[in-house]
């Protein structure tokens, strides 16, 4: 049986499922990642991900109604 959870929640502070966890391949990619990459390049990446947030529209986030 797979357990089902939501990651971005319960795993805020580390994976809760270890071993089990079904995301581990992006973890061995993203670490593949920073070691491949130079500082100014992933600073470079993280600016422009930035510009191109800047230049987007506001987005209104409306509260559901307690």
């Amino acid at each position: 049986m797979e357990t089902q959870i939501n990651c971005a929640e319960a795993c805020v502070n580390g994976c809760v499922l270890g071993d089990k966890c079904p995301n581990k391949e992006y973890g061995k990619q993203a670490s593949q990642f920073i070691h491949s990459t130079s500082m100014d390049k992933i600073h470079e990446i993280a600016e422009e991900a930035r510009r191109k947030k800047m230049l987007e529209p506001p987005k209104w986030v409306i509260p559901d109604e307690i």
